[in-house]
């Protein structure tokens, strides 16, 4: 409910989002659409009306190395033996008895419960996937939207700057 001349509260993801968007071009690059946006900036736009908008994502997953059963147990033993300091330091700043016997325990305890939990990971998947590797979700295209009360404003505005680029649509 919102109450005579205030605005009615916005979902958080509100401020993303324009009225009526209208695209102004679609760009390979991310840097040309910024270019174009930084360029309706230079020119006194209200560029608090455009959007940049990643499109045609694809995810790319690049193969880091071959996961063998030493990398695996190595991994786990390591984030074990981090895990097992990190909760030893936490009981010896807290504990009463003595520091050193409590932070080397945890660390033994980590460092076994991180190699037979990733062998245990390892093992449930009967290597089905015996590589490590990283992944990111990125775009292909960019498209610049504006509200469309401004849109026509905005593509004269581009129209006149030097290698205008891809032809913008109507």
């Amino acid at each position: 409910m919102s109450t005579p001349g205030m605005s009615p509260m916005r979902p958080p993801s509100a401020g993303l989002a324009l009225e009526y968007p209208m695209s102004l071009g679609v760009f390979d690059q991310y840097a040309d659409a910024q270019r174009a946006v930084d360029y309706l900036s230079d020119h006194e736009f209200p560029v608090q009306n455009c959007m940049i908008v990643g499109t045609e994502l694809k995810q790319v997953e690049r193969v880091t190395g071959r996961l063998t059963w030493g990398r695996v147990l190595v991994g786990g033993l390591l984030s074990g033996v981090w895990l097992g300091a990190f909760v030893g330091l936490i009981f010896a700043m807290f504990g009463t008895g003595d520091t050193l016997p409590t932070v080397i325990s945890t660390v033994i305890f980590g460092a076994i419960f991180g190699a037979v939990w990733a062998a245990f990971g390892y093992g449930v998947s009967r290597g089905q996937r015996d590589f490590t590797s990283v992944s990111q979700v990125i775009a292909t295209k960019y498209e610049v939207l504006v509200e469309h009360k401004l849109a026509d404003r905005a593509r004269e505005l581009l129209a006149q700057r030097p290698g205008a680029g891809p032809s913008l649509t109507h």
